[in-house]
């Protein structure tokens, strides 16, 4: 009879990189440019008995996967998987001055990784690892439609009604091509879709203070239940002034890594909701850490999503962590958002959307994911392998 210790099964034996890639057609456009490329880095996490943990890199993907290699993936030698808050640390000391950038991405994906891998091991669902969910259906929002090249918001109606029909009960339209303009979609998008819908919208850091002022006032009307990174997030002046004078609640973070940036945020009294993208902020750790922070100021905290099915499955695991509250819209907050382009690193797995306008949630271990890598083959522009003995 051979014994196998908890150590051997959880130990963690090899980090994997996969670059992968694709042209969205048509480009996306939002406030600042059109997307033609969307490339990321997805990080697995290898243990002795064979199970896959997987994390990702939606920005800076190369600077990010050398940074693993260079960097973070000496320090799992000889961990395991339940070494998770002391790698988190190791990482985190190995950043230095690096607190928003690309190694931030990179410890953002390997703890992301960690947890799921940890997951498969436990034979746990990541939302039960990190101490169980409070709900097991999450309300979703249609992220989209984006602008097309020399049409600007010309197909956002028929693009919202498909919404509609797939069962989306909350829509978020990109914004940012006038004042005029803005003000004249999301009054077109709330006379399609009703009263009973949720209607925000997403300008991506696009105007200055004036432009932006000038564009809540237009959109006010419509009942927006947030407005998204109006400005760029090194604007905190212009944040202050914003939500001291605008009537619509400003939603932002996704582009914040620490807690501390947050807390800067929050003592300047700008955000009425906080969005920490798991791939920016430190993965599963650091977004928690940052949930406490929204508690702390008594706001909903909602993870942005908007990559491939890794980071769809961790933000909905962490949204179904948030308590509910309520903010104006069809259904109590957290949402998860569901990017609505047409994204073939998003659609490997299915996230159907019931007639209730929400997602369910799995039970199954980690993050139910059980991707194979060669079904990544098809958009896979490198891929390195790490062995740690």
């Amino acid at each position: 009879m051979v014994v196998t210790s908890r150590a051997s099964v959880s130990r963690i034996s090899r980090i994997e990189g996969y670059h992968v890639g694709f042209r969205p057609e048509p480009a996306l456009g939002n406030a600042q440019t059109f997307i033609r490329r969307r490339d990321f880095l997805l990080v697995c996490v290898v243990t002795a008995c064979g199970k896959r943990g997987w994390g990702e890199v939606f920005n800076s993907p190369f600077a990010a996967g050398a940074f693993i290699r260079a960097k973070l993936a000496p320090l799992f030698a000889g961990r395991t998987v339940h070494d998770r808050q002391p790698l988190f640390e190791a990482m985190r000391a190995a950043l230095a001055y690096d607190k928003r950038g690309a190694g931030r991405m990179a410890l953002s994906a390997m703890d992301m990784a960690l947890h799921d891998a940890a997951g498969q091991v436990l034979g746990q669902s990541v939302a039960a690892l990190l101490g169980g969910p409070l709900r097991t259906r999450v309300a979703a929002y249609a992220s989209g439609p984006f602008m097309v090249e020399g049409e600007g918001y010309g197909r956002y109606p028929a693009e919202v009604a498909r919404y509609l029909e797939a069962g989306f009960r909350a829509v978020k339209p990109r914004a940012g091509l006038s004042p005029a303009a803005d003000g004249r979609m999301v009054a077109e998008i709330r006379a399609l879709i009703g009263e009973d819908c949720g209607l925000m919208v997403d300008i991506n850091q696009g105007y200055t203070l004036a432009g932006a002022l000038e564009s809540l006032r237009r959109m006010e009307e419509a009942g927006l239940m947030w407005v998204e990174e109006p400005l760029p997030p090194e604007n905190l002046t212009g944040y202050r002034q914003l939500a001291r004078t605008s009537r619509v609640a400003l939603a932002g973070g996704e582009a914040l890594g620490s807690p501390a940036a947050f807390r800067e945020f929050l003592e300047a009294d700008t955000f009425a909701v906080l969005q920490p993208d798991p791939t920016v902020c430190g993965g599963f750790t650091g977004y928690r850490q940052i949930s406490a922070l929204g508690m702390a100021y008594d706001l909903p905290v909602i993870p942005h999503s908007f990559g491939t099915i890794v980071n769809a499955m961790a933000a909905l695991h962490l949204a179904a962590l948030e308590p509910a509250r309520r903010g104006g819209g069809p259904a109590d907050y957290p949402y998860v958002e569901v990017d609505m382009t047409d994204n073939p690193l998003l659609a490997l797995r299915a996230i159907p959307v019931g007639g209730d306008g929400a997602i369910g949630l799995s039970d199954a271990p980690g993050l139910d994911l059980d991707l194979d890598p060669g079904e990544l083959e098809p958009w896979l522009g490198e891929h390195w392998s790490i062995e740690l003995g």
